[in-house]
């Protein structure tokens, strides 16, 4: 289950490995996931508090990033707004608790769609594992030749399942959609999801971030069947998406590329120097406080190019 299902979970839900959410006086909690903690208000709508928390190779991490989860719901309110004319979105207000202030926002409930639906204009991760295997990407054949980091001819729709934290998201091809949700459902998530990476590529291009893939979520509101479908939870955000610095992109280089994402962080806890053997069960160690550091100021860099605005 991730963080866009929180509507569906029971009252008080919570997932291994996650601590307790913090009582908010007022709001009643809903579910964390492996980011972010979900309250309901009196009123019936959802407070959104994204924590510092960052996982990887499915564990939630003992160590916190600094400003991470601030930085998340900033950068996700800013995206909101310059794909508002393409999709709406559930966000109500930011007028949220001190408590959580700058981290949080209040959102209408949802009923979510259950699919994650994922735009590439790059190839790489299980993408690029994919289409070694079979020359396609959820079935959506690509030309030969392809490595990774490569730019695809054009964007593609590579829809996944949702999973329980702990497991895989699945890959699936867009008739498996169709099944799950409905044939004109899924021309819309397809639509919808192209729609908006077509947008935000563009304008990360224009401040020297590839944008190489994004995961988007969209739900409608559970009493109106035929309502809109409306984009939710995150949206365009290091955590959601790969965001590579144009200047460096080099397709097929060693390492794969450079990212303003947590893959510094997996790359280090896949190093000899975490001496973490992440296909065994014991959980990950902390991070050194370079890894801390530097895992922040990727974060706060993605924020201050994209948007032009310091972060502070």
């Amino acid at each position: 289950m991730s963080d866009g299902d929180a509507t569906r979970a029971p009252l008080g839900a919570a997932l291994p490995n996650i601590p307790p959410a913090p009582a908010i006086p007022g709001f009643t909690h809903v579910y964390s996931g492996k980011v972010r903690d979900l309250y309901r208000a009196p009123d019936g709508a959802l407070l959104f508090v994204a924590s510092d928390r960052i996982s990887a190779f499915d564990w939630v991490l003992p160590t916190t990033i600094p400003d991470k989860g601030a930085i998340l719901t900033r950068l996700s309110l800013w995206w909101f707004e310059r794909v508002a004319d393409l999709v709406g979105n559930h966000v109500l207000g930011t007028a949220v608790p001190e408590a959580v202030a700058g981290r949080a926002m209040l959102c209408r409930p949802l009923a979510m769609l259950p699919v994650e639906c994922v735009a590439r204009g790059y190839l790489t991760g299980s993408g690029l594992v994919e289409y070694r295997a079979t020359g396609a990407v959820c079935g959506v054949p690509l030309p030969e030749g392809l490595v990774d980091g490569s730019a695809l001819p054009t964007p593609i729709f590579t829809p996944a399942t949702k999973a329980e934290l702990g497991t895989h998201d699945e890959n699936v091809d867009f008739a498996t959609v169709q099944r799950t949700v409905g044939d004109r459902d899924a021309h819309v998530l397809r639509d919808l999801t192209l729609a908006v990476y077509g947008r935000a590529e563009g304008i990360a291009r224009e401040r020297g971030i590839i944008l190489a893939d994004t995961k988007l979520e969209f739900g409608r509101p559970a009493e109106d069947p035929d309502a809109p479908l409306v984009l939710a939870d995150e949206v365009l955000t290091p955590d959601s998406s790969r965001l590579w610095p144009a200047d460096r992109w080099q397709p097929g280089q060693p390492g794969g590329q450079p990212s303003y994402d947590k893959q510094y962080v997996r790359d280090w806890l896949a190093s000899p120097a975490s001496g973490w053997d992440r296909t065994g069960d014991d959980p990950p160690p902390p991070l050194p406080e370079a890894v801390v550091e530097r895992t922040r100021a990727l974060y706060v860099q993605a924020y201050e190019q994209l948007t032009g605005q310091r972060w502070a």
